[in-house]
């Protein structure tokens, strides 16, 4: 835990582009292994470097000294409902030695003022309802937190389709 007495002002924010993706991996890595998830991260470097040149991936690193402190992720997507896009956050993580000096806020701040504000568009994410922390600081942000369950269809969960269903024969 930090014991600094407010937030550093030394942080500068770029986004990523491919040369990050190294920076970014290891973060990606540092992140599934807080959230004991390693076990389902399966993207590679060289994947990261073509995802960085995406438009509509859009991955703002935070770096203070030169060295990179966090990193939030969004994609920019269709809401059909509202038949608006909207950012869908992936990540966001600070690490540790950076934590409690406002990265996290600036990177959420610098997200919505340059990819969120000139097109008015919502921000969401999911969150693990057991992380209170994260709560607190989302809605220290003005962030509405509501319960919804997130499902996962995996393909070996859904190859009970018949052919007929999975050629289009309807």
């Amino acid at each position: 835990m930090s014991t600094n007495t407010g937030p550093r002002t030394d942080v500068t924010i770029h986004r990523a582009g491919p040369d990050d993706a190294e920076t970014v991996m290891q973060m990606v890595r540092e992140i599934a292994a807080h959230e004991d998830q390693l076990q389902h991260l399966s993207v590679t470097t060289e994947r990261w470097a073509q995802v960085l040149d995406r438009p509509d991936v859009i991955v703002l690193v935070a770096r203070r000294d030169g060295a990179a402190v966090g990193y939030v992720s969004a994609i920019r997507r269709l809401h059909l409902w509202s038949d608006k896009d909207v950012l869908a956050l992936d990540d966001l993580y600070v690490r540790e030695r950076a934590r409690d000096d406002g990265v996290g806020r600036r990177l959420m701040a610098a997200l919505a003022a340059r990819y969120a504000a000139p097109d008015q568009l919502t921000v969401t994410w999911g969150l693990e309802p057991d992380n209170v922390a994260a709560g607190r600081f989302y809605r220290r942000l003005g962030a509405t937190l509501r319960d919804k369950v997130l499902a996962g269809w995996r393909p070996e969960a859904y190859t009970w389709t018949t052919p007929e269903v999975a050629d289009g024969s309807l």
